[in-house]
């Protein structure tokens, strides 16, 4: 099975391409570093030629309101476009849980437009709904961090592994498409603010982690479900504290 990933270079992508590989298809890791541009349309005709699945994990270089919605928008019409005139048949595109929750945070309100494009597409569909990486718990920290003290509110978090994310939107692309959407997580609910103390604690990091119920998350103030699954996800087997391992 021919299987091109878009953003084929980056966290997911890169182990979405090496996954893929192991078990015998043809991954091409598509991004304007091997020639592939999605915003300007660049090389998605060529890479497009005989391909059964595109799984889209790009991700915007800016998270201001305006710019993710513009690249987005833009990216994933000229992508599904190349797919229509290729004759792909399944398109798997990793998103957020809780966009359809909260559409006034912007990074969410741009991936609902994403999911809007897909849904109205006509190509077979699936979409993963993923909670925040392991990975992104550093870059998560720094943004609410004002001096020396982080802010983070008192909220559900229940951050996932980069790897099982990988595992679960490769095991989605071979299958039969969805024509809807699943949420995957990892294994442990936390406390978003007592999170950060831990893994501040486990970083090394002499930051202080302050509880405040208004710190903002992609510009919002956030409730209390905002950013974890509701019943029947999927849940990795990975914990923070086995991953730090690895890390």
């Amino acid at each position: 099975m021919k299987i091109v990933v878009i953003g084929g270079t980056g966290l997911i992508g890169s182990k979405l391409v090496t996954k893929l590989g192991e078990h015998g298809h043809e991954a091409i890791a598509a991004s304007p570093n091997t020639g592939v541009n999605t915003l300007t349309g660049e090389g998605l005709a060529e890479v497009m030629k005989g391909t059964d699945v595109v799984i889209d994990v790009s991700n915007s270089p800016s998270f201001e309101d305006a710019a993710v919605l513009e690249f987005f928008t833009t990216s994933t019409r000229n992508l599904l476009a190349a797919e229509k005139e290729a004759g792909v048949g399944h398109h798997v595109a990793l998103s957020v849980v809780g966009t359809g929750r909260r559409p006034d945070i912007g990074y969410f309100a741009a991936k609902v437009a994403q999911e809007n494009l897909i849904k109205e597409s006509g190509i077979p569909f699936s979409i993963v709904h993923a909670t925040q990486f392991f990975e992104f718990g550093q870059r998560i920290a720094d943004g609410a961090t004002k001096g020396n003290e982080v802010y983070i509110a008192p909220v559900a978090f229940q951050p996932i592994a980069g790897d099982e994310v990988a595992q679960n939107v490769g095991r989605t692309a071979v299958g039969t498409p969805l024509n809807g959407s699943i949420e995957i997580a990892g294994p442990t609910r936390y406390q978003m603010d007592e999170f950060f103390r831990k893994a501040l604690a486990a970083w090394g990091d002499p930051r202080e982690v302050v509880t405040d119920p208004h710190a903002h998350y992609f510009g919002a103030e956030i409730d209390e479900l905002t950013l974890v699954p509701g019943e029947g996800a999927t849940l990795g087997q990975i914990t923070y504290k086995d991953w730090l391992k690895t890390a």
